[in-house]
């Protein structure tokens, strides 16, 4: 159990919405590691959720996305989405707030990213992503191509997840990830350095463990 969840799980159940631990999150829980980022998704829209929880950063509110702290814990809280077409290697041209897992999931990159924990302590895992951490194997949900040309920092994504998890990667993918790293360029430099030092970060986890 995570206290931070139950705390927050049940402020969204008594208002009629669900929670869930997605990404880093519910990887981390599930292999038993220290959660150092929390990111959870909910059916509850922006809009829905400034009326029960209060010290939200609201930056990224028309994408679904918001920021809350508590205690000293940053939280990130996303609307259950539907992305269309990419217009700018990093944002959708168009999102839908969604209620439903079995859509949310095909829009994220990897497989191990899109395991949901509900507050019940479900998993629910419409693309193996279980199966995918407990064999250490990092799989795109969709074509690599198409996904690194939707958001090109998920390579360095890709990098950090197998350096972090200790995982393998298919040959043929690895050699996509190495051919399009150019596609970089067009990712801003504050991204870069985020994901580096989340590298950076993950590799000192290692050494210490």
């Amino acid at each position: 159990m995570d206290k931070i969840f139950d705390y927050l799980k049940d402020i969204f159940d008594k208002n009629g919405f669900s929670l869930y631990m997605i990404g880093s999150t519910s990887r981390d829980y599930l292999l038993n590691r220290e959660i150092l980022d929390y990111d959870f998704v909910s059916d509850a829209t922006p809009s829905d959720i400034k009326k029960f929880l209060d010290n939200l950063d609201l930056t990224f509110e028309k994408y679904g996305t918001i920021k809350y702290k508590y205690k000293d814990k940053k939280i990130d809280i996303v609307t259950l989405r539907k992305e269309e077409e990419y217009i700018d290697f990093r944002h959708p041209n168009k999102i839908t707030f969604i209620k439903d897992i079995n859509i949310d999931y095909k829009r994220r990159d990897f497989t191990i990213n899109a395991i949901y924990i509900d507050k019940n302590y479900k998993i629910i895992d419409p693309s193996n992503g279980l199966l995918d951490l407990k064999n250490r194997h990092l799989k795109f949900i969709k074509d690599p191509l198409t996904s690194i040309k939707e958001d090109p920092l998920r390579i360095l994504r890709a990098y950090r997840f197998i350096k972090e998890y200790n995982l393998t990667i298919d040959e043929n993918v690895l050699k996509i990830l190495k051919d399009n790293e150019c596609l970089l360029k067009n990712v801003k430099t504050q991204k870069i350095e985020e994901e580096n030092r989340k590298l950076k970060e993950a590799i000192k986890r290692c050494i210490t463990n």
